[in-house]
């Protein structure tokens, strides 16, 4: 079930709605925000929280990997909590190139540290209403479930989504991927 009025799954953005809604962010501290949720399929809590150590290097250029610390990211049910590195698409180095990030401190800074998730959401909830998107039960979410789909749908095997993730249990990753008739149909014919 697509979410409606924040009950149900995240949508999945299709690639209009991406540009459509990164046309909306004015504030690049906020486009870039979402452009790492974009890229690397992390959740808000963790990308709001990154330092600006954890995306650049001393000389201010961007890293091949982008390390999401574990006291930012989700427990897992067993209360765990992993450090997870994520490799840096080209184009999120490119923006990451572009962008001026703080000299030190968090990379995202709010009021008293690292920029709060509610204000994250009203970011993205106001963006998705000026580009007409606000209907489409797409939320902070919606950045880690289209990554996830959209990489399953290009054929990359569980295990590598897995490790990109940094998902523990299968079955959780699983639930992600969003269910494609076409896909299904494609896969019939092969037979």
């Amino acid at each position: 079930m697509a979410k409606n009025n924040r009950h149900g799954k995240a949508s999945i953005f299709t690639d209009a709605d991406l540009v459509k809604l990164r046309k909306q962010i004015e504030n690049p501290k906020h486009r870039l925000m979402f452009d790492i949720a974009r890229w690397t399929g992390e959740r808000m809590g963790a990308v709001r929280q990154l330092q600006v150590s954890d995306v650049y290097d001393l000389h201010g250029r961007p890293r091949a990997f982008i390390t999401f610390r574990a006291r930012t990211r989700k427990a897992t049910p067993g209360g765990v909590r992993r450090t997870r590195e994520c490799p840096t698409h080209p184009t999120l180095g490119e923006l990451l190139t572009a962008y001026e990030p703080p000299i030190d401190g968090p990379l995202f800074p709010g009021e008293l540290g690292p920029m709060s998730f509610q204000a994250c959401d009203n970011f993205l909830r106001r963006a998705l209403e000026r580009a007409g998107l606000d209907h489409k039960g797409y939320s902070t979410h919606s950045f880690r479930r289209t990554l996830i789909t959209r990489l399953s749908e290009k054929g990359v095997d569980l295990k590598t989504l897995q490790s990109i993730t940094g998902h523990q249990d299968l079955k959780v990753l699983v639930g992600y991927v969003e269910a494609n008739p076409r896909r299904a149909q494609r896969a019939i014919a092969l037979l």
